[in-house]
């Protein structure tokens, strides 16, 4: 029963850990285009001020 337990534990350390754990740059821009826009930056540009997601996209004319 002391082994399950301490494998328990570990395991939710372990959890706990990649939870608590920032994405890195790359993956955040990756995150970024897929909500339509060109990088993190421009993401949070719109998200926290006046920016548009409309800035973000070329323009087919």
């Amino acid at each position: 029963m002391e082994k399950r337990h301490l494998a328990l534990k570990k395991l939710l350390a372990a959890v706990e850990k990649e939870l608590l754990h920032k994405p890195d740059r790359k993956t955040l821009d990756r995150l970024s285009l897929l909500a339509g826009f060109q990088d993190w930056d421009s993401f949070q540009d719109a998200l926290h001020g006046d920016a548009s997601a409309d800035e973000n996209y070329l323009s087919e004319k």
